[in-house]
């Protein structure tokens, strides 16, 4: 456990201007002195904001990964799956790059990336310091271009366009709580105050 630094100077991306900036309100925005470049931008209750935002997504992922997904009928024959069973199937079907790529960008990153907020953002808004906190926000900050699930949100709207001719498809709960932390982790995203988080954390943004 240790205090926070506070940083007073930042280097301009674009020219390399070192220059102090003094704290600054929110919503407001720093710009260079000599070029004119956005240095940051802060912004509103970003700890409250990003928490909210990060819980109201691990419950949406667990009622999404533990639900049925989809419910398919066909007269008396009727089949559930899931999102996990749906990747174990992709596997058994021999399309093992698939189903790795889907495992990643629409399971395993969205939940690093919330469980990376959730364990940089509670210390801070209890004020203190955790271990790896500089370390998880970088490796936060490099998977989130990652995280696609609205690509295969996409994909299984057009399939069940597709079935929807051959067979009664019921979608489950998984699939709106699927849908909801889509938003949800897009708000908890764009609330984060990555100059702050440094500042807070005393790393180099």
């Amino acid at each position: 456990m240790g205090k926070f630094k506070s940083m007073h100077q930042i280097a301009c991306h674009e020219c390399d201007l070192v220059q102090e900036i003094p704290p600054l309100p929110a919503p407001a925005t720093a710009c260079c002195l000599r070029c004119g470049s956005v240095l940051f931008r802060t912004k509103v209750d970003s700890i409250n904001r990003t928490l909210a935002w990060t819980i109201a997504g691990l419950v949406l992922y667990v009622v999404a990964v533990t639900f049925p997904f989809l419910a398919m009928k066909n007269g008396a024959i009727g089949n559930q799956t899931g999102l996990l069973s749906g990747i174990q199937q992709l596997y058994h079907q021999g399309i093992i790059s698939l189903a790795t790529l889907v495992l990643l960008t629409c399971l395993l990153i969205p939940l690093l990336q919330m469980l990376a907020l959730f364990y940089i953002f509670v210390p801070l808004k209890l004020n203190f310091r955790v271990k790896y906190a500089i370390s998880m926000f970088r490796l936060f900050q490099k998977v989130k271009p990652w995280s696609m699930m609205e690509i295969y949100l996409l994909g299984i709207l057009v399939s069940i366009v597709k079935l929807g001719k051959m067979a009664t498809i019921v979608p489950g709960l998984a699939v709106i709580a699927f849908g909801l932390l889509i938003f949800v982790l897009t708000f908890a995203l764009s609330a984060v105050d990555s100059h702050m988080v440094w500042e807070r954390l005393g790393g180099d943004s």
